[in-house]
């Protein structure tokens, strides 16, 4: 898979975890254990998604004007 690829797929992941964690604050009692583990699943998705883009940054070779 590529980098591009998998950025998209941790995306729609993101996503769908925003709209769980939405959907679960919805409700007239929500629960307290599922929304501290959607979010935690959350942030470390994002933290992947920085991170490799991150990394994807630093492999961009700089080009040295002559």
């Amino acid at each position: 898979m590529g980098l591009e690829s998998h950025l998209v797929e941790l995306s729609d992941k993101h996503r769908k975890l925003e709209e769980d964690l939405h959907n679960e604050l919805l409700r007239p009692h929500p629960d307290d254990f599922r929304v501290m583990e959607l979010k935690k699943r959350k942030l470390r998705i994002k933290e992947e998604l920085e991170r490799l883009r991150h990394d994807d940054d630093l492999d961009i070779p700089v080009m040295k004007a002559s």
